[in-house]
């Protein structure tokens, strides 16, 4: 635990010392909410494995730890360091193109959490991946309240109309902020912006606990809105839940679920209509690797996409060898699924980390702890 407790210690003490900074705007705010969003990043520091996170890099990100709607990429361990971006057009300017896998945590909300998750994705395909930030606002105070810990998966219309007191009190626009006539929460609308540009290309979506249900959200609301769309990335697109299991939208058939064997918390939260596609053996739902009982993301999606390939050739292979989803939701499996689904046949994990490195990320160049002065990370809400 000591990696941990040092990587924590370091993005704590580093967000003190911006503290007098962000009063500047919305200081009743953020005094009122600063307590919680230590408390739920030390949260996050439990279930993800924060030691993959290097003291530079949580220097970097932590003043802006709670930034809902923030986007980040971060390279494979050792392969360059994360970059943090305002809005989805920042993104693209700083290499989003070449990004093929979006990943959404949970938990906290942190951008510590979420930074440790995405690197654990992105060791397992060998490139880079995006990442949003959930944050930690006033409406996530107010649902917490009713059990948002522990029934997230049950109060998903309530988030997104509460944070509108966020909006009120002055909460800076990050992300994509500007789609205010959409009634979905910020890291949703975010997630959909990215998901709906045709200059991305994501052909992995990977969640944790409640990023599962960004991601459902975000990908309902796409079908919603841009059917076409939607149907261009279901052709190609794996999504991989871990923690919970929500209903995708029926046009996505390629998703599986993953679940520890001892994981009530997830169990809680999961459609009981859905079952799992793979349980990991003494797993309950945290991911931080110096914990006992941990789900360790990277080995197990790494064995996943072994066995079942993504982008073109998962068009053409006639076998799959890991489980698919054959449960569908009573309400939400409303119309018919895409006709001639094709089968898949095993890769090697070679195969597969070149389908996601094709064009590989330029890297940032070398941080001392604080942002480039070309560009600034978002100011923190």
């Amino acid at each position: 635990m000591f990696q941990t407790a040092f990587t924590l210690t370091v993005t704590q003490f580093a967000r003190s010392l911006s503290l007098p900074e962000r009063l500047q705007h919305s200081p009743a705010r953020n005094l009122a909410l600063e307590a919680l969003r230590q408390r739920n990043t030390a949260l996050d520091a439990l279930f993800y494995d924060v030691k993959v996170i290097t003291p530079e890099e949580a220097i970097y990100i932590s003043d802006s730890l709670s930034a809902e709607g923030s986007i980040m990429i971060v390279p494979p361990s050792g392969g360059g360091a994360v970059v943090l971006c305002e809005t989805p057009e920042e993104f693209i300017l700083r290499g989003g193109r070449d990004v093929t896998a979006l990943a959404v945590a949970g938990i906290g909300g942190s951008a510590l959490g979420a930074a440790a998750f995405a690197r654990n994705v992105a060791d397992a395909i060998a490139a880079p991946v995006a990442v949003v930030v959930s944050g930690y606002g006033l409406a996530d105070i107010i649902t917490e309240s009713l059990g948002g810990h522990f029934f997230f998966g049950h109060l998903k219309g309530l988030r997104p109309i509460l944070e509108m007191l966020d909006d009120f009190a002055g909460r800076p626009k990050v992300g994509a902020a500007d789609a205010t006539a959409s009634r979905t929460s910020l890291d949703t609308r975010t997630v959909r912006a990215l998901l709906a540009d045709p200059r991305l290309s994501f052909r992995l979506l990977a969640g944790h606990s409640k990023g599962n249900l960004v991601l459902a959200a975000a990908l309902h609301d796409l079908c919603g809105h841009d059917a076409q769309r939607a149907a261009t990335l279901a052709e190609r697109m794996k999504i991989v839940t871990i923690g919970t299991r929500i209903a995708m939208p029926p046009i996505f058939t390629d998703v599986v679920d993953i679940i520890g064997e001892w994981d009530w918390f997830g169990e809680l939260n999961s459609r009981s209509y859905l079952s799992p596609d793979r349980r990991v053996a003494h797993a309950w739902h945290h991911t931080n690797t110096e914990l006992t009982g941990h789900l360790p993301v990277t080995a197990t999606l790494r064995e996943i996409l072994t066995t079942a390939p993504v982008g073109e050739e998962a068009r053409t292979a006639p076998t799959l060898h890991v489980a698919t989803r054959t449960d569908t939701p009573p309400a939400e499996a409303a119309g018919p699924s895409p006709a001639g689904t094709p089968a898949r046949r095993p890769a090697t994990i070679e195969k597969v980390k070149k389908a996601f490195s094709d064009n590989s990320l330029p890297k940032p160049s070398p941080r001392d702890g604080t942002p480039s002065a070309a560009v600034q990370p978002p100011e923190q809400p």
